[in-house]
């Protein structure tokens, strides 16, 4: 790899000569500006607003605009003339603890080479210490005319660089926190743990670019003549509002052991871990319809037959009891002729009516017999 810049490393009254290279190169695509019309390249040029002449490299130089607008010119020489230890040197100013540095701060990253065999002694003694310290190392360098804070430490067998943006360049996040006072619930964070823990368990080294696949294979494709890459189909049943977070919680969960190849069942097993159940949706009781009728023909089919079985007795009673009178009417009549008979009319009398009252009893028996064998 190609050195950016080249210096030392001063570690109290140790100088470790390095070289310095670029850890990091961006991968994505670039494009350039065309006239649509006719494809034609659109290029930036360099023009001097005094004379309105293209310039070359060469001839630019660098100046600091004044308040007033006054231009004043700053050459190479003139910066290499400061006082300042860190124009060839990263300075190491103490050694702390790697979490008392700001993510925020980060900036790029560099590898530091050993330049020459003197100088690889006291790098791979910097680099031990470090590891042995579990520390980083806080530093001070100067880059591209301006001075610069940095951290190093050791990434496998090399010890790398962080830029790092000065304290003051860190804005406070002052009007960016949610205004409205919300609370969540335990059972809420049961559940971001629960999805957090899965998440967490993926490989960071087998994530890539998905965006940047996708424009390399339309550029393929309109280099071969096609018409590009078809767009994706809109997703259904997605996007909106959360309604329920408890529901997008635990649906979260699930999607992340199925994307991981684990069973359906898992994401059961990641609540009972988040000591929280499941919320199902209520649902209304469904009717049978079957069971209505069912019971109005049991209904229907008892009060008929309460009905049928009311109105033979009524029926039978009925005849029964007109029987009766008219059998007592009988006696009466037979009663009266034997009184103006006489004494031996009225033995015939009163053996007849007996008779008759007896052949009635029988009769009355037998209609509620067979009423009741009917009912049967």
């Amino acid at each position: 790899m190609r050195s950016i810049w080249n210096g030392a490393i001063s570690f109290g009254l140790v100088s470790i000569p390095i070289k310095l290279v670029n850890a990091t190169e961006s991968r994505s695509v670039s494009f350039r500006q065309i006239h649509t019309e006719d494809g034609g390249r659109i290029r930036y040029r360099k023009v001097c607003e005094l004379d309105g002449e293209e310039v070359s490299q060469a001839e630019i130089g660098k100046a600091y605009e004044d308040a007033d607008g006054t231009m004043i010119p700053i050459t190479d020489e003139d910066l290499a003339a400061l006082p300042l230890p860190t124009a060839k040197t990263i300075e190491i100013v103490s050694f702390v603890p790697a979490g008392e540095i700001d993510p925020l701060q980060m900036d790029a990253a560099y590898y530091l080479s050993a330049n020459g065999v003197p100088a690889a002694k006291p790098y791979t003694l910097l680099r031990e210490a470090l590891k042995r310290s579990d520390r980083v190392a806080v530093a001070k360098y100067a880059l591209r005319g301006r001075e610069r804070l940095g951290m190093l430490r050791v990434v496998d067998d090399v010890i790398a660089m962080h830029g790092l943006l000065w304290p003051d360049e860190i804005r406070a996040p002052e009007g960016v926190a949610p205004e409205t006072q919300v609370t969540v619930r335990d059972a809420e964070l049961d559940l971001a743990d629960a999805l957090m823990a899965t998440l967490g368990e993926v490989d960071i080294g087998t994530l890539h670019d998905d965006y940047r696949e996708a424009v390399e294979e339309m550029i393929a494709a309109k280099a071969e003549g096609g018409e590009g890459v078809a767009p994706p189909e809109p997703e259904t049943g997605g996007g909106g509002q959360v309604i329920d977070l408890m529901a997008a919680l635990e649906s979260s969960v699930r999607a992340a052991k199925e994307a991981r190849g684990e069973p359906a069942a898992g994401a059961g097993a990641a609540e009972e871990v988040a000591g929280v159940t499941e919320l199902k949706p209520r649902k209304k009781a469904a009717r049978a319809p079957a069971a209505p009728k069912e019971t109005g023909a049991k209904k229907s089919t008892a009060k008929t037959a309460a009905k049928t079985t009311a109105e033979p007795a009524r029926k039978s009673t009925a005849k029964t009891a007109k029987s009766t009178a008219k059998t007592a009417k009988t006696a009466k009549t037979a009663k009266s002729t034997a009184t103006a008979k006489g004494a031996g009319s009225a033995s015939a009398s009163k053996s007849t009516a007996k008779g008759t009252a007896k052949t009635a009893a029988k009769k009355q028996p037998a209609k509620k017999a067979a009423t009741r064998r009917r009912t049967a």
